[in-house]
């Protein structure tokens, strides 16, 4: 399996399926007569981020980890959105622009290093296999998770299928 198969096709499923809990949530809203924020607002604990924020780093650690890897240049992603529509658009970028990189973009990325912020004062440094498989994918599914969490605690209708993106 290449760098390339192990990497873009797995930010793409979950990216699409993080689009198709949006379209759940904003209809379990107007179903219940929930106002959109309220559920955007929400988190598992009091100390966790909204669902509106683990959205946008989900989609960060996507398009981010493609960009760092590939040394391609860093998309800039102001975290604006506000609205479903607005998340969904922000995730209709991000999946566009995974769905740019070409295979070979990603030869030999396993052996590059890559450079990235690890908090506000400091940079870290891992082989590209490394930053992908310790880094880039296991923050990407962490904050995807929990933004399905979030959507199942609160009540919308989701299931492990609708995670995956197979539903």
């Amino acid at each position: 399996m290449s760098f390339y198969d192990a990497t873009v096709p797995a930010f793409l499923q979950i990216l699409n399926s993080l689009s198709g809990l949006l379209n759940k949530a904003e209809t379990h809203c107007a179903a219940k007569n929930i106002q959109p924020e309220v559920l955007l607002s929400a988190r598992l604990y009091p100390d966790m981020l909204p669902l509106s924020k683990q959205i946008q780093l989900a989609s960060d650690f996507a398009a981010k980890g493609c960009a760092r890897v590939t040394h391609s240049e860093v998309p800039s992603t102001p975290d604006t959105e506000k609205t479903f529509a607005e998340l969904q658009q922000r995730l209709a970028k991000t999946i566009a622009y995974v769905n740019g990189f070409k295979p070979a973009q990603f030869d030999g990325a396993d052996n590059r290093d890559v450079k990235f912020p690890a908090g506000p004062d400091r940079t870290m440094t891992l082989k590209g296999q490394q930053f992908i498989s310790h880094f880039a994918l296991p923050n990407f599914y962490f904050h995807a998770a929990t933004a399905h969490g979030i959507l199942r605690h609160n009540g919308v209708e989701i299931g492990k299928r609708d995670f995956l993106g197979v539903n």
